[in-house]
């Protein structure tokens, strides 16, 4: 019997990850695609990339607006709210045999929320992660006794999500989904990147994301000042620079990275966001990725990239030899770089998130997983 999957997106970031497993789910005749978009995809500010889905071709059934213009985590909380209504009716009307929900983004949460009340078994991406320096930690492991199926990213993460009370049945090891990019998307030149861009590239050149640490003493204004006065250090080096997300604290550094990349016009590119394809294109033809960016510990390994982990938001992460962590002090971002920037021996980019081939997987155990009324909590 056909199944219907809702798939819930927020952002560009998760909405990357999820492209190929939505493009396997909506391909496979046994599956209908539903796509609910919400967040920072709607926009202007962060960049309109609802355009981006429609354009990769898939078709959103339910847009759901929810951003209020603010900057602090009274606005994320109001927001919240705002979405929760949205949703009700959404998946009211959609009627979902599933829910699936990548990560830990609060507007996630509120997607998870509305789905359990609402007797819609959840299928969680990326659960049993630390993220000790934001708030999206603990959003995280609240969207796991939200759900149902569990799919994640490492054997460490599996046997955490089985700690908070997970049936192990339910629980499933893949590996992270991004990484299906590696073999199936097809990556720019540095001439096709710089004419899409807009932006004559020469190499060598950073690509740069810094989003604010919501839980942590690191101030998002004070940090990314630190982060830009290291890159000065840097001159030889072009800049590809993305902005934050919908966070709080996130608006207050967007008009810095706009300032830094207008006085340097020809070495940085302030951009709201890249798109899947132009991200990974960059970043295989990039020296380092710099900043706080989960993609830069969970993929880029695997492009045999070097990173550089600025501050405490991922604090907690299993991660490669080539990912260097550096505090948000600029000395400090500065000898990272540094580091960064000396050849790596093959086996530093060992990626413990895997190599892709999971979307099978997933796809597998939803067609054979037979609901059952109750969950029952799994003690250890």
């Amino acid at each position: 019997m056909s199944k219907t999957i809702a798939v819930f997106t927020g952002t560009r970031a998760e909405y990357g990850l999820l492209y190929w497993l939505m493009k396997d789910i909506e391909a496979d005749s046994e599956l209908t695609l539903k796509l609910i978009v919400s967040g920072a995809h709607l926009s202007p500010e962060f960049g309109m990339t609802w355009q981006q889905i429609e354009k990769d071709g898939f078709a959103i059934d339910e847009s759901i607006e929810m951003l209020l213009s603010s900057n602090t985590s009274v606005g994320v909380v109001k927001s919240m709210g705002v979405a929760m209504l949205g949703l009700a009716d959404a998946l009211n009307r959609l009627n979902p045999d599933y829910l699936l929900i990548l990560g830990d983004r609060y507007e996630a949460l509120v997607a998870a929320q509305a789905a359990m009340l609402m007797k819609i078994p959840v299928v969680h991406l990326h659960g049993g992660e630390i993220t000790e320096g934001a708030y999206d930690d603990a959003i995280r492991h609240a969207i796991t006794k939200l759900s149902y199926l569990h799919f994640t990213a490492t054997e460490p993460y599996r046997k955490r999500v089985i700690q908070l009370g997970e049936d192990p049945a339910r629980v499933f090891n893949v590996g992270t989904v991004g990484n299906e990019h590696l073999h199936r998307t097809e990556k720019l030149t540095l001439k096709e990147l710089g004419c899409s861009l807009g932006f004559k590239l020469t190499k060598p050149f950073f690509v740069v994301t810094y989003h604010p640490v919501t839980l942590a003493d690191e101030p998002a204004y004070e940090s990314f000042n630190n982060v830009l006065s290291a890159l000065d250090n840097f001159p030889e080096y072009q800049i590809i620079l993305t902005y934050p997300n919908a966070d709080d604290g996130g608006r207050s550094i967007i008009p810095l990275l706009e300032q830094y990349a207008n006085q340097q016009p020809e070495r940085v590119l302030a951009i709201p966001s890249l798109g899947q394809q132009r991200y990974l294109s960059a970043v295989s033809l990039s020296a380092a990725v710099i900043g706080n960016s989960s993609s830069g510990i969970a993929e880029v390994p695997s492009m045999r990239i070097p990173t550089v982990n600025i501050g405490q938001r991922q604090k907690g992460r299993l991660s490669a030899k080539s990912v260097i962590h550096s505090s948000a002090e600029k000395e400090d971002i500065i000898k990272s770089i540094q580091l960064a920037l000396q050849p790596m021996a093959i086996d530093e980019f060992e990626n413990p998130y895997g190599q892709g081939s999971v979307n099978v997987k997933i796809i597998d155990a939803i067609k054979n997983n037979v609901i059952q009324p109750t969950k029952k909590f799994y003690d250890l």
